[in-house]
Order: structure tokens, then sequence, then C-alpha cells
């Protein structure tokens, strides 16, 4: 054992936390799907903030300046490798990892929102719409996943078998 383990000997036996979205039962494809919007998201946050800031209006260009930063965060959170000149890069990526996705919808829909809210122009609308699009696929993870028919079928089969049982023991209780 190194002294660091013999100060810390609890950090040393605990096991690394596996991430929330393994937990949650995403497939592979749809963690990479949200990862791809997220980029995609943070390209056109990036490019409209830019487009954003080229104006005299100062709602515009906070509006802008706060995109890029939206920006910024969705390429630190799903896209680290494009961040690499950063030392807290994979950090900030394995913090947001954990999170759950309804964290993460919450987190990129409501940074989606704000410079909307700011400076309602197209420019913000489009620029963010697939940032916020991204907030709401992870959502629908965070949903889970549907049911089939078959257990649907079945669950509503056994209600209408208790509540025939319910009746009948009203019935036979009153007679």
């Amino acid at each position: 054992m190194s002294s660091q383990d013999e100060q810390f000997p609890a950090a040393a036996a605990a096991p690394e936390p596996a991430a929330a979205s393994a937990d949650e039962g995403m497939t592979w494809w749809y963690r990479w799907l949200c990862r791809i919007a997220g980029v995609i998201g943070g390209m056109s946050c990036a490019c409209a903030g830019l487009w954003n800031c080229v104006t005299i209006n100062p709602l515009n260009i906070a509006a802008g300046v706060w995109m890029m930063l939206n920006a910024f965060v969705l390429f630190l959170c799903e896209a680290p490798f494009c961040c690499q000149f950063i030392e807290f890069a994979n950090a900030v990526s394995s913090r947001a990892d954990r999170l759950r996705a309804w964290q993460k919808a919450a987190f990129y829909c409501g940074m989606a929102v704000f410079p909307v809210m700011l400076s309602l122009t197209l420019t913000t609308l489009f620029g963010n719409a697939v940032a916020f699009a991204t907030g709401v696929l992870y959502g629908l993870s965070a949903l889970g996943k549907k049911g089939d028919a078959i257990s649907y079928a079945r669950i509503h089969q056994q209600q209408k078998q208790m509540d025939e049982e319910k009746l009948t023991g009203t019935l036979e209780g009153q007679a």
C-alpha cells in the first residue's frame, strides 16, 4: 500500500461508481445519438452565438456570449476530446457522465432556454434548437423503456379480474 492509500483507506477500497447512463438502461446507439446531438448542438450554438455577437444591441451580444458558453459546456460534457488543451476536460466529462439523464435534460434545456428569453430572435431560436433537442433526448431516456403489449394486456387482465372479485365480494356481502 502506498502512503496515499494508508491516509485514505476508504477511498482506496471504494470502487469507481458506474456511469448513470448504464444504470438507466440506455442502449449504446441511443447514448451515441445523445452525444452526437450534443456535439451538433454545440456547433450550432457556437456559430449562432458568434453571429449574434455581431450587432450593437447589448441583449443580442449577451445572448450570443451565453450561446458560446453553452457550446463550450456541451463540448466539454459530451465530447471532451474536442477540448484536449483544457486540463480538466476529462474530469468534467466523467462527472457529467455520472449525472442522471433527467439532470442532464434539465441542465441542457435550461441552458438553451436562457438566451432565447434574453433575446428572442431567429438566430437564438435556431441556434439553441439542437441544444434543446439534446436535452429532450436525455429527458426521453429518463422516462425509460416502453413496455410491450403482452405485459400491458396481462396487467389489464389482472386489474379486470380483481375488479370483478371486488364486485362479487361486495354483492355477496350484501345478500
